[in-house]
């Protein structure tokens, strides 16, 4: 795979291998220590956005080749997983020639990372495949991002032309298996790490003695954090306790409001601080931005249809 010429990319990569030298796995999901996993990935996330993107796919990757009882990673390996789909997504299985071809969008870590788990159109439906990202016919396209948020990072298209891609489980086990949802809320974690790091400012605040609208805005705050990390706990040992459900209502749920949270966090924060952080303090400013692009991998009002839907369908929903 041709390598990306922006100064930012082997950077980051050294952070995110050297982060990985220190902490080459996390304890997997539904096996006991879900919180742990996210208490992890959350402080991943409040240190820098971009390598938390990096390494929360990395895991996740670890993740679901033991879900699918597949060959795990070598050490010192690190994976992504490209699985974004829709137009763009071209990407084909062959059985015959166990090659993939096309293009796939969204490939965040391309060029970074030395293999990836890669979903690809198969018959009717999809299949996952690992692909080496040194292996010939891999083409990292033209980077056309723009946003300055998680702008560290390369999440741009990637070209296969023929190249050799091992199945790994049986045809759409990838989306099949409970731990797909689980692995969906690891992201809210990432989420929530980044909010708190940007309410610290204003809880360290000596503006909040003084200022009854900043001490307001801390307590809205408050609320907001308090309220998604309650969900967070709660769902966490809800999947150590019941590991063969997806729980993906309560998934829905979690991203949704930990999402909230975060736009709740931007918004009062700059109301209660003015802007004085985010052009004065390059790491606020930096976290800034990429939370807001971040939280877009939200389905936003699908995901609130989806959950309002399923709501609709229980009974006593709200008991206590």
């Amino acid at each position: 795979m041709d390598r990306l010429s922006d100064h930012a990319a082997p950077a980051l990569e050294a952070a995110a291998r050297e982060v990985l030298n220190r902490q080459p796995s996390l304890p997997l999901p539904g096996r006991g220590h879900t919180l742990e996993r996210w208490r992890l990935l959350a402080a991943l996330a409040a240190r820098d956005l971009c390598i938390a993107k990096v390494l929360e796919a990395h895991f996740d990757a670890q993740a679901i080749l033991a879900d699918l009882h597949a060959t795990l990673l070598g050490e010192g390996t690190l994976a992504a997983v490209w699985a974004a789909e829709g137009p763009q997504a071209t990407l084909r299985f062959d059985d015959e020639t166990g090659t993939v071809s096309g293009s796939k969008p969204w490939c965040s870590g391309a060029g970074l990372v030395d293999v990836a788990l890669v979903t690809a159109r198969h018959g009717e439906g999809s299949r996952l495949v690992c692909i080496r990202t040194d292996a010939p016919g891999v083409l990292l396209q033209p980077q056309t991002w723009h946003a300055t948020g998680m702008g560290g990072i390369p999440s741009g298209t990637v070209q296969f032309d023929q190249v050799h891609a091992e199945p790994v489980g049986a045809p759409g086990a990838y989306l099949a298996r409970p731990g797909f949802w689980h692995g969906g809320a690891g992201i809210a974690a990432c989420w929530y790490g980044a909010a708190v790091a940007l309410a610290s400012p204003l809880q360290r605040s000596p503006r909040v003695d003084g200022d009854a609208q900043a001490a307001a805005l801390l307590g809205e705050v408050d609320m907001a954090l308090q309220s998604s990390a309650a969900l967070l706990r709660e769902l966490a040992a809800w999947i150590d306790a019941m590991p063969a459900r997806s729980h993906q209502t309560d998934v829905i749920r979690v991203r949704s409001v930990v999402e909230r949270t975060c736009t709740r966090v931007l918004d009062a924060v700059g109301r209660a601080l003015g802007p004085a952080p985010m052009c004065l303090d390059p790491e606020h400013a930096q976290r800034w931005s990429d939370l807001t692009v971040f939280i877009r991998q939200s389905h936003a009002d699908r995901d609130w249809a989806e959950l309002g839907r399923a709501v609709q369908r229980q009974e006593d929903p709200w008991t206590l």
